[in-house]
């Protein structure tokens, strides 16, 4: 007896339809699964043997031939166990009714025939989408994850009885729909706020405009000036995030086993790695390449803090994907892709005492020393940032003056309006803010007057600007005449981008 049922399998982000064919066949009984398996998929035969068994179903005494299809595609991960017995299930004409190549089967046995929850079932839908298929069998957990895709429809099912029961007409399972909106228009809740920090008005207006643009930004300063308080809100500033964005983060974090809701993730994230952490940990990797730091911050903020703490090689790993917007993991058997649109924010002290420039104490460090500190974050890597900002410490009268404080609320509304007209105005480029812009797009987008150019050209000339930096200050000039509602960028708004780029000429020359 011969059956096919349909499953899926992921590589990176991308999922691609796997067709489970079962032959039942006279001879003595084994059970082979061939077509490329991992080793999960291969102790699949003691889940699925026990699972049938215990589910009241008889295991066929025969020669169980069971090919994954097509045979030259690696196969890894433990969802294939659902798709394999029904195969089997099929076969044995347990399950009576034809099963349409329409319908896709994923899910993780246990021994007593439940579907426990799997990794990465949102991507594997969207992918199944993209392939034309209008049904999936899921376990009962993803449901809320899988039903974001709403064009196809989702069968929770919670046992391997049920799912027999459902193919054989006799339990109707109706397709679950998401009880929540997956628009994204509820304002998040945090428990900091801006209006916690006290004075550091030039950190919080560099901050608004990293926000705005999405631009990296580095903030230089003593010990306890408020370095790391101001980055832990910068959260509360973010502008939403769209639809697009929301399913590309909930992608990668539904891989990487990290959905906690299996739901729609509408936070942009927040990742702040150790600074103890490796390349690996970073960028990703493993003997099943799985996604990094840089792609678990995609479409939020990546926070280093004392990024001079951290070992030059893990920092010069970041130069790519800070480039490229995409990060890829090449291993023996695979070459994996994944997205790393990533804001970077950056602390720091300017010397290894912590206390270079500080006008309250004195520093006990010698040049060379600070040269030597310095040296840890490399111009190459510099030249990356587009923003760079120095703080003091805060003074007495700031601490204690609680008027005219502006809240996360009230930058918040700032930075949305700035990134609602960057999308408006890049929606046939396809992307998000001024800090995606190439250079293409830089001369088509960044219209100067001839005052700010005139301001422009003598910056460059004086600080010797690269010419990644020249397109760096450009975008984020954009980014602050967004912020004032100017169609052209205006000679101020040149005159504050150079300003964040002519710090790095006081610390490293």
């Amino acid at each position: 007896m011969y059956s096919k049922v349909r499953t899926c399998v992921l590589q990176g982000l991308n999922g691609y339809i796997v067709e489970v064919e079962t032959d039942l066949s006279k001879g003595l009984p084994v059970f082979n699964i061939v077509g490329l398996p991992d080793t999960s998929i291969k102790e699949s035969k003691e889940r699925v043997r026990t699972a049938i068994k215990n589910s009241g179903f008889e295991f066929p005494l025969s020669r169980i031939t069971v090919n994954l299809a097509p045979a030259n595609l690696k196969k890894e991960g433990s969802q294939l166990d659902l798709a394999i017995a029904v195969g089997i299930l099929k076969a044995s004409d347990i399950i009576k009714d034809n099963i349409h190549d329409s319908i896709v089967f994923l899910g993780e046995l246990s021994l007593d025939g439940r579907i426990n929850t799997i990794e990465g079932a949102l991507p594997m839908i969207i992918s199944m989408r993209e392939n034309n298929i209008k049904k999936c069998i899921v376990p009962y957990g993803n449901k809320d994850e899988c039903a974001v895709v709403e064009d196809v429809e989702i069968i929770p099912v919670e046992s391997l009885n049920q799912v027999v029961n459902f193919l054989n007409g006799s339990e109707n399972i109706s397709p679950y729909k998401c009880k929540n909106s997956p628009m994204l228009d509820e304002e998040g809740i945090f428990d900091v706020d801006f209006s916690d920090i006290k004075g550091q008005e030039g950190l919080k207006r560099a901050l608004e405009v990293a926000a705005a643009g999405s631009h990296n930004i580095l903030i230089i300063g003593p010990p306890g000036a408020g370095k790391t308080m101001a980055a832990k809100r910068l959260p509360t500033i973010l502008p939403k995030l769209t639809f697009d964005e929301a399913i590309e983060v909930t992608k990668i974090y539904s891989i990487s086993g990290l959905l906690d809701s299996n739901s729609l993730i509408r936070k942009r994230p927040f990742r702040a790695p150790h600074h103890t952490s490796s390349q690996v940990s970073l960028i990703g990797g493993g003997r099943i390449p799985k996604p990094g730091e840089v792609s678990l911050a995609h479409n939020g903020v990546l926070f280093l803090d004392e990024i001079l703490e951290f070992n030059k090689n893990v920092l010069e790993v970041l130069r790519q994907p800070m480039e490229d917007g995409v990060v890829t993991i090449s291993r023996a058997n695979a070459s994996i892709t994944y997205p790393s649109k990533f804001m970077l924010v950056a602390s720091m002290n300017p010397c290894p005492c912590g206390y270079y420039g500080d006008p309250y104490h004195e520093c006990t460090c010698s040049q060379n020393s600070i040269d030597r500190y310095l040296s840890k974050l490399s111009s190459p890597l510099l030249d990356r940032i587009d923003i760079h900002v120095e703080v003091m410490p805060v003074n007495y009268k700031d601490l204690n003056n609680d008027t005219n404080v502006e809240t996360s609320k009230d930058i918040r509304e700032r930075v949305n309006l700035a990134r609602e007209i960057q999308i408006r105005r890049y929606k046939k480029d396809k992307i998000y803010s001024n800090s995606q812009l190439n250079p293409r797009n830089i001369k088509k987008y960044c219209k100067l007057t001839k005052e700010a150019e005139l301001v422009l050209k003598e910056a460059f000339n004086k600080y010797k600007f690269s010419a990644r930096t020249y397109n760096k200050i450009l975008k984020v000039s954009r980014t602050i005449a967004d912020l004032d509602a100017e169609e052209k960028i205006l000679e101020g708004h040149v005159l504050e981008a150079v300003r964040y780029r002519s710090l790095d000429k006081k610390y490293w020359g």
